[in-house]
């Protein structure tokens, strides 16, 4: 484990401990819903330089222009029916 890691654990748990009114016997759990805390902001943390977040900004520009392409393309196809009518 790495120090800032558990750094963080430590110091999250504790806080858990204290929010719970200091109890006996509940550290291990303290300890466990710590490290849960901890492991899912790191599988949302985006890198250090931000390109990560770049990246999907830039997939999802994409994917709203395309969407606009094709709502346009029905939109299209819509009114040349009508008017074929």
């Amino acid at each position: 484990m790495s120090r800032n890691r558990d750094d963080w654990v430590s110091q999250r748990a504790y806080a858990i401990w204290e929010e719970e009114g200091r109890p006996h016997d509940r550290g291990e759990s303290h300890w466990a819903q710590a490290l849960r805390e901890f492991q899912q902001l790191e599988a949302t943390k985006a890198s250090a330089d931000g390109s990560d977040l770049i990246e999907k900004l830039k997939a999802a520009g994409r994917l709203m222009r395309a969407h606009d392409e094709a709502e346009v393309q029905d939109n299209r196809h819509s009114h040349r029916r009508t008017a074929a009518r």
